[in-house]
């Protein structure tokens, strides 16, 4: 068996979309699962949408999503160059475009706009022209008088009237379609460019290509690309056709949904091992119903045969659920240095800010997450006193106020606030007076937070503020519950 060999073949024109990112991934999977290779390849003839900025977006994505290929425009594995505009320079697409003029498989095509314009038919309402092979007839000296006159043309593909096309992928399988119902589709543009489809069969089978992967969107097309392989006598690659990706509403992931790039998700807070991942399950099913992978646990469990028929739901909150679990996994660092930014947007003043971010590792999902759950740091909010009232904690404001009054002067008096202090203190106090740990804890969080939850409780809170900070926000609970 040849070597695995696929190909990302992007065209650069913004922003990786998510159903891009899991084309590049499954591609990439596909070929390091079987030990072979993954080429990155830019289209980039359609021009009027192509923009330098977009060919580094796809670099970068391409780096910080691990999916590191072995060849491409800055790694040349012999097959380059690399870039379609590059290989259009050389007259390549022209020469095999040719070759099928010779064979009978294409041929000439000078028809003007008006003509084409009035083959127009109106089939499922929309607007086709369903061209009627005209050129096809022209006699040897007019193609050569309309060439030596310079009058543009296209080159279009000879398809047969009679027949059917079969064309066979590995996970929907054989799919038919009348010859009739193919046109005979232009393989080089007037302006000398071929067409996307052209020069995607010339490409995969100079490059090698072997596996084939792109959304089922293009599954009507896939028969045009087996003519095309046809003509030239050539061996088809292995297609893998994936489900579309839908938002909640079973409705195409749009740029509207606001999550439908890797980009737009990474400055939402989400990690890129999590999309990674996240995408990885868009369409496709481990057998054990595993969902957490590592880029290299998908490598090794990755196969194309299990990827669904049925369309992939993008479901933004299984992604925040998954990418929360990233971050708890996350090694103390890593974590510190991404929460970090999204502290200080909060908090000013000075404190432990590490001791914050440990307090709410656990609890969110995406890092902006951090910003309302400790808001009440930096400012005690306003907040009403009846949170502290807790049947379960056995607490009420009389209580609630009695105990703030009896540690007042304790917390004042004490000067060890660290962690174990603070505990030694309140811990006296419990036994003192014979009550339950919440009836003294909870009206202390509820005064040094203002919050009904908060990230840890009343020792590791006072811990942070201070004494003074403390000592102040007490004294506005008495004030509070006295009023």
């Amino acid at each position: 068996m040849s070597k695995v060999r696929t190909r990302f073949a992007p065209s650069p024109t913004g922003r990786m979309h998510v159903g891009n990112l899991r084309t590049a991934l499954y591609t990439y999977l596909i070929a390091k699962h079987e030990g072979g290779d993954f080429v990155l390849r830019i289209e980039d003839t359609d021009q009027e949408r192509f923009f330098d900025e977009a060919l580094e977006i796809i670099y970068r994505t391409l780096e910080k999503t691990g999916l590191k290929h072995d060849e491409g425009p800055d790694k040349d594995g012999g097959y380059g160059p690399y870039i379609q505009s590059e290989r259009c320079k050389s007259g390549l697409y022209m020469k095999y475009a040719k070759e099928l003029i010779e064979k009978g498989e294409a041929y000439y095509c000078f028809c003007d706009k008006e003509r084409l314009e009035s083959l127009k038919q109106n089939i499922g309402g929309k607007e086709i022209i369903a061209y009627d092979k005209h050129c096809l007839h022209l006699s040897k000296e007019e193609i050569e008088a309309n060439l030596a006159a310079g009058k543009p043309y296209v080159i279009r593909a000879n398809v047969p009237n009679e027949g059917v096309t079969t064309f066979h992928d590995e996970i929907y399988g054989d799919i038919s379609q009348p010859n009739e119902e193919l046109d005979d589709m232009i393989l080089i543009k007037s302006d000398g460019y071929p067409t996307y489809n052209f020069a995607n069969v010339i490409d995969d089978h100079l490059m090698g290509i072997t596996h084939v992967v792109r959304g089922n969107e293009y599954l009507s097309s896939a028969p045009k690309y087996t003519r095309l392989y046809q003509a030239f006598g050539w061996e088809e690659p292995k297609y893998i056709h994936c489900p579309l990706i839908t938002n909640e509403e079973h409705q195409k992931l749009s740029k509207r949904s606001g999550h439908s790039s890797y980009e737009d998700l990474i400055e939402q807070g989400f990690l890129s091992e999590a999309v990674v991942n996240y995408v990885a399950l868009l369409g496709w099913s481990p057998t054990d119903n595993r969902e957490i992978f590592s880029l290299e646990e998908l490598v090794e469990n990755f196969d194309y045969h299990h990827i669904s028929k049925s369309p992939a739901v993008f479901d933004i909150v299984k992604l925040k659920w998954m990418n929360g679990e990233y971050i708890k996994a996350m090694d103390d660092e890593a974590y510190y240095e991404y929460a970090l930014p999204v502290i200080k947007e909060v908090i000013t003043k000075d404190y432990d800010l590490k001791k914050i971010a440990d307090l709410v590792k656990t609890r969110i999902e995406i890092f902006p997450d951090i910003k309302e759950k400790i808001d009440f740091f930096e400012e005690l909010p306003e907040y009403d006193i009846a949170m502290y009232t807790h049947k379960k904690m056995k607490t009420n404001s009389e209580n609630s106020l009695a105990v703030l009054k009896d540690m007042l002067p304790r917390l004042e008096q004490l000067e060890d606030y660290s962690h174990d202090g603070i505990e030694a203190v309140c811990k006296a106090y419990i036994a003192e007076k014979e009550i339950k740990n919440g009836v003294c804890l909870w009206p202390l969080r509820t005064a040094v937070s203002g919050k009904q939850m908060t990230p840890g409780g009343a020792y590791e809170i006072i811990e942070i503020i201070g004494k003074d900070e403390t000592i102040a926000r007490i004294k506005k609970g008495i004030e509070l519950l006295e009023a």
